[in-house]
């Protein structure tokens, strides 16, 4: 994998490179489930965590966001919860490995043909984009709340919470 830190990779620069059918060695998503826990009930709550800003999410920075709520709610609502990824890291990361330490100088061959290779992927997310969805009862809107936050710490965007309730019938 990369070994650059995933700040140089969180702006949104150029035109998206996502055709991996004329790449190779793009290496494969580490996300391993985009739906989690009961997935045939309709739960009546709906929390959403929301993107702020645009920016560039890393698979891996899914993954590990994704399990982290997934720990918390699960401990906490049993089984009465649907988490839900809503992304899908298309854009595919490239990296110019240049080589360091004592005699790199005479291996390095610095900018020339500079392109990079794929290191990784990344979803391009717009303010407003749903990053995440916990479906749950209404007694477990906040430890809903409370696992998405602890997902949205390890996101390199500031987020915020939507909670969809549904309408009281008059």
């Amino acid at each position: 994998m990369t070994r650059k830190p995933g700040s140089m990779y969180r702006e949104i620069r150029g035109q998206a490179y996502a055709r991996k059918e004329y790449m190779g060695g793009v290496p494969g998503i580490r996300i391993s489930q985009f739906d989690i826990g009961d997935l045939r009930t309709a739960f009546p709550v709906k929390i959403h965590l929301v993107a702020k800003e645009q920016c560039q999410i890393r698979h891996i920075a899914l993954e590990s966001a994704r399990i982290s709520a997934n720990r918390y709610i699960a401990k906490k609502a049993g089984n009465a919860y649907h988490l839900k990824l809503r992304l899908y890291p298309h854009n595919v990361l490239r990296e110019n490995k240049i080589a360091t330490g004592a005699g790199a100088d005479r291996i390095s061959e610095g900018m020339r043909a500079a392109f990079g290779a794929p290191v990784g992927t990344a979803a391009r997310v717009k303010p407003g984009t749903k990053v995440f969805t916990i479906s749950t009862t209404e007694d477990h809107v906040d430890d809903a709340k409370e696992a998405l936050r602890k997902g949205g710490v390890k996101l390199p965007t500031p987020w915020r919470l939507v909670i969809e309730r549904p309408k009281k019938k008059r």
